[in-house]
């Protein structure tokens, strides 16, 4: 991953994300690192696919907070810039969100959106 996709991307990771990665990890150590994908679908026209893997890709953007990591790949990063990844336990369960400043629409879930 180049540097400069790297600096311009501006993706961040909040604290609770970071807390939850880590409790995940501690179960399970050989599945620890949190990658997040961009694919077409979704009621909305694109959405998140979330996997808990071993390891980055050698293309990966990785962000990383305390101990933990979340891993992009290199087609992903352009539809997720200024995104920030976040840890949200509501009434509708738990999940880990990406909070998208280029979309245009989302579902109600938050897992479909358009930019």
């Amino acid at each position: 991953m180049t540097e400069a996709l790297a600096a311009n991307s501006d993706i961040s990771m909040t604290q609770r994300a970071a807390e939850r990665l880590g409790e995940l990890a501690a179960a399970d150590p050989a599945r620890s690192v949190l990658r997040i994908q961009v694919e077409g679908g979704g009621c909305s026209g694109f959405q998140y696919k979330l996997d808990l893997v071993a390891a980055p890709e050698a293309d990966d953007l990785i962000i990383e907070r305390d101990s933990a990591r979340v891993v992009i790949d290199a087609v992903s990063i352009a539809y997720m810039a200024g995104s920030q990844i976040d840890f949200v336990d509501d009434l509708i369960g738990s999940s880990f969100r990406v909070n998208n400043p280029r979309a245009i629409a989302a579902c109600g879930c938050g897992t479909s959106f358009s930019i």
